[in-house]
């Protein structure tokens, strides 16, 4: 009996380690279970000065030399002057090139990462060939033609946990069209 009892008390040690393993990512992150794709926003200024006119998008979906582009041209901010104080903008971009995809251990960023030639520096994560193939099979009146959506740049409209840095396939909620299978 004290032998099958040492024997359970070891397959329970040994099967919560395994449990805590399989619960977390390579980069050991993970939030009630899930793995994050992406570094969440951590910067309540990033947030405020960002975020107040679109979706506070996360450093990890671009590379650091596409977000110093992005900060040192924000008098046309994607046809808008979005220009900042001399030293927010200084801060925010630090922080985006610190936390930028190519800096990043995130699984989605080094992808996306991956996906982009080393002399690129997109504007837009909707044109990185990672988002391209990701997204590919979503029909444009799912999106585009969506009245609900309208672009896909609208990323926390349909992943519906994007400001927790997920965009996992299966969080994923059309508007007009309910949960997404491919």
């Amino acid at each position: 009996m004290k032998k099958l009892t040492s024997v359970i008390l070891v397959s329970m040690v040994l099967g919560a380690g395994g449990a805590v393993w399989a619960d977390s990512d390579s980069a050991g992150r993970s939030v009630g279970g899930k793995r994050l794709d992406v570094a969440p926003v951590t910067l309540d200024k990033y947030k405020q000065e960002c975020g107040s006119c679109h979706f506070a998008y996360q450093p990890g979906l671009l590379p650091a030399r596409s977000w110093e582009k992005m900060m040192a041209t924000l008098d046309d901010h994607f046809g808008e002057n979005a220009e900042l104080d001399a030293q927010v903008a200084k801060d925010l971009t630090a922080y985006l090139v610190e936390h930028a995809a190519d800096k990043s251990d995130y699984k989605r960023s080094a992808g996306i990462n991956k996906s982009i030639a080393a002399g690129e520096a997109p504007l837009r994560i909707t044109e990185t060939a990672y988002f391209k193939r990701k997204h590919n099979e979503l029909p444009k009146r799912a999106v585009e033609d969506n009245p609900k959506v309208k672009s896909f740049s609208k990323c926390e409209t349909c992943h519906v946990n994007a400001d927790k840095g997920s965009y996992n396939e299966h969080e994923v909620r059309i508007p007009g069209f309910g949960r997404w299978e491919d």
